[in-house]
């Protein structure tokens, strides 16, 4: 028996791998490495560079060869940006991998898979913070693709007695990442230390999490045992985009001068607030180490160390 992990090549998938792999399961990674690195498979987990979307026959042999009794479906295009630019971009590698995968699971009796979601399936919410039972009302393509997927996968566990945990995420950051603000500030203040662009208004207040309370998180909700198990998974606190950029500038000894794009929003399909209620995880147990402030801090410091 083994367990399968799409995008395990990725910054979260690839830090999921290494936690099964220190759990002694047999893992196996799929990625079509659109965004994940070779570089970041733990060595100990067999490795296959795959499109879900366009591969489902060898996808078949590949469940069939090593015995696949459980799937960590956590391959998607990460940049919630592109899909106002190309949004069939997010279809492929979001809602139709999903349902590829799916349909393979059901050919081979696979019947648990833990998703990785997001909070902007949310949109733009009037409960701060906000519980699971929220409405899904996204207003990004991304937010849109992610709810879609969520709700084909519970479909399946009704249709096909399969069981699921779907984990809506806020910001997770840390070690690999390789996109999101804090990155994005980095790469721009190597290119010019002395000016900042910033997006929109530099008052967007959201929660971040870092990445090892973020998969503490994720296994910790397997506990849980109905059909379909949704869960947020976040900081219980709020950070703005100019105190973020604020402690990038701080860490690398730099003073530039900010200049905001203006607007609330920092792209089409950008959600300015955000803050998830952790109250359902919470009550099984389960918190976060780090608030929104260290988590950005100890980002910071890897990604100025790995990059």
């Amino acid at each position: 028996m083994a367990i399968l992990v799409t995008g395990g090549a990725g910054f979260i998938g690839s830090h999921v791998v290494d936690r099964l792999i220190d759990e002694g399961y047999d893992v196996v990674v799929v990625d079509n490495l659109s965004s994940g690195r070779r570089d970041f498979v733990n060595e100990n987990a067999r490795f296959y560079q795959l499109d879900l979307a366009e591969d489902s026959d060898r996808l078949l042999e590949i469940f069939k060869t090593h015995d696949i009794d459980e799937v960590w479906h956590i391959a998607a295009n990460p940049d919630v940006r592109i899909g106002s630019e190309n949004p069939d971009e997010i279809y492929r590698n979001n809602v139709l991998a999903t349902y590829k995968l799916l349909e393979v699971m059901r050919k081979v009796g696979v019947r648990r898979i833990i998703f990785t979601s997001t909070s902007t399936v949310y949109g733009e919410v009037k409960v701060i913070p906000t519980p699971e039972d929220y409405p899904t009302i996204p207003i990004s393509i991304y937010g849109a693709s992610k709810v879609a997927c969520e709700a084909l996968i519970a479909s399946y566990c009704h249709t096909f007695d399969m069981k699921s945990w779907i984990y809506r995420f806020a910001n997770v950051i840390g070690r690999r990442s390789n996109h999101g603000v804090i990155y994005d500030f980095i790469m721009k203040l190597r290119k010019n230390p002395n000016e900042l662009v910033i997006l929109g208004d530099g008052e967007q207040n959201k929660s971040y999490i870092y990445i090892s309370d973020c998969v503490d998180a994720m296994f910790f909700g397997l506990k849980a045992d109905e059909d379909v198990n949704i869960f947020n998974i976040g900081s219980e606190d709020q950070i703005k985009v100019k105190r973020i950029a604020e402690i990038v500038c701080e860490e690398m000894g730099l003073n530039p001068v900010f200049k905001f794009t203006g607007g609330r929003r920092g792209w089409k399909g950008d959600v300015p607030i955000m803050l998830l209620s952790i109250e359902k995880l919470k009550s099984m147990g389960w918190k976060p180490k780090y608030n929104s402030e260290q988590a950005v801090r100890k980002a910071v410091r890897d990604l100025l160390e790995g990059l």
